[in-house]
């Protein structure tokens, strides 16, 4: 059995980078530590540039820019974060520059990365880990932020619009995965707007259709918020998996700190158990969510997931699906 513990946002930058950088690495990340050290692989959103380069983007109109120190690679090393999605709207808010050294700071940390590069070719290659015996690949993609992509000949993120016209581009990802070796093949997409707590139709469709190409967990985010999970012929579509590490003001409705921690169990391939573990966001820190949130987050999770016919059971503090309980709506 293999264990992914997977994330969503986690932005290091801002008022973040200013309070890691004067405090033990680990301290962000809580009492998770010891769950997330508990699954074979690591997977997170980074959104952020890590970078000292202090010309920010300005091509085209962008409010928030987030830059973090370099030191902040340590936070990433204490929770053994061993790979990153890259594809998203913030990684070029510092430029062209700031992404390069963003690249070669994770490079330094040893902690492997998709979905950004110095050409499309690069952005396009899936990163590749060892989850103890199992090759696993990441493979990410965003519609955010089109001036961002990555060319031929520029650096930039693997832009993709999320339309049926895209999948052969994400087969072919996908093809590339599976030849160079991976066992377990991983899409993580930052799409949509922010502050939506379900998923549009065509997004659902396209999620569903990258699963029958070959994708073996589909690990969405971008709206700050847990969507619901669906079930789709025995692998998970984690529609979006919400904010894990920021400065973020809280949405007093929305409650874009609550979130969860995803850990998804495979067995030659097929899920086997997927469980989420209620967090709480403070600033720049994450922790297991206590009274009364706990239960309000399960609640919501449970609802929304049960859209999609996944029945999600309240086993202790987290939240579980197993196979052959039910709740494959697309088998």
């Amino acid at each position: 059995m293999t264990t992914l513990a997977l994330a969503g946002d986690v932005m290091l930058g801002r008022l973040v980078s200013d309070i890691v950088i004067k405090n033990p690495a680990a301290q962000p990340w809580g009492d998770l530590l010891p769950v997330m050290g508990g699954a074979d692989a690591r997977l997170v959103n980074l959104e952020c540039a890590i970078t000292r380069h202090h010309q920010r983007w300005t091509r085209t109109d962008k409010v928030f820019h987030f830059r973090a120190d370099p030191r902040v690679v340590e936070v990433l090393r204490a929770a053994r974060i061993d790979a990153v999605a890259l594809a998203n709207n913030h990684v070029l808010d510092y430029n062209e520059a700031g992404l390069l050294d963003t690249l070669q700071h994770l490079d330094r940390a040893d902690i492997a990365h998709a979905g950004a590069g110095h050409d499309l070719a690069e952005a396009c290659r899936p990163a590749l880990i060892d989850a103890r015996g199992c090759r696993v690949a990441l493979i990410a993609i965003t519609d955010n932020e089109p001036p961002f992509a990555a060319t031929s000949e520029h650096a930039g993120t693997r832009y993709l619009p999320i339309d049926p016209a895209s999948l052969p581009e994400v087969e072919r990802q996908v093809r590339a995965a599976r030849a160079a070796g991976a066992a377990l093949v991983v899409l993580s997409c930052h799409w949509g707007p922010n502050m939506v707590e379900r998923p549009p139709a065509h997004f659902r469709a396209f999620a569903r259709a990258a699963i029958d190409l070959g994708v073996d967990l589909f690990h969405g985010h971008s709206a700050h918020l847990c969507q619901g999970v669906e079930i789709h012929h025995g692998k998970p579509i984690l529609y979006d998996t919400g904010d894990f590490l920021d400065d973020y003001a809280v949405d007093p409705w929305w409650r874009n700190d609550w979130s969860f921690l995803f850990l998804a169990s495979f067995d030659a391939g097929r899920l086997s158990r997927l469980e989420l573990v209620p967090v709480l966001l403070t600033l720049a820190r994450v922790q297991r969510a206590p009274e009364p949130e706990r239960s309000a987050l399960c609640r919501r999770m449970r609802a929304l997931s049960a859209e999609f016919g996944t029945d999600l059971i309240e086993v202790g503090e987290r939240l579980r699906w197993e196979a052959g309980d039910g709740g494959d709506a697309g088998a």
